[in-house]
């Protein structure tokens, strides 16, 4: 068995900041009994070894206009496809993630879009590459 790349401390600093990230070094420092230098060294630490790939904000979709919220299942028509169809999902300013998956489907797709209007246009996009399935989110529980 390999021994994890983090320590107990490091753990406890990677569940404060997944928490809330803007916390600062000082007070992560605080709340692991570190200073904040020692806690930012350890967070760099973790940064180059890609446990922390990035920090992201929660917000509120709905508020800029992007009301619909779909989970949409790709079948796609051909094994050469997947390509082209990775590099629509990209560029797609519509598409919040892409996960390729086994079981089911080739892709899990989420998916933001103003209304039904323009679900409906991405949806006409997407059979270029082949079928789908769209579940809509009724509401975030967690």
């Amino acid at each position: 068995m390999t021994t994890p790349p983090i320590d107990e401390t490091d753990f406890r600093i990677l569940q404060l900041l997944i928490e809330d990230s803007t916390r600062s070094h000082k007070e992560l420092g605080e709340l692991v009994h570190l200073t904040g230098q020692a806690v930012g060294a350890r967070i760099r630490r973790m940064r180059e070894l890609d446990i922390i790939e990035g920090y992201t904000v929660r917000w509120n979709p709905g508020k800029i206009g992007q009301h619909i919220h779909a989970f949409i299942t790709v079948f796609l028509s051909s094994n050469t496809a997947h390509a082209a169809f990775q590099r629509f999902a990209r560029d797609h300013a519509s598409v919040a993630e892409l996960h390729r998956v086994s079981g089911e489907g080739c892709y899990w797709m989420r998916v933001r879009t103003g209304d039904q209007e323009d679900l409906n246009a991405f949806l006409d996009e997407l059979l270029q590459f082949g079928n789908y399935r769209v579940n809509l989110g009724m509401a975030q529980l967690k």
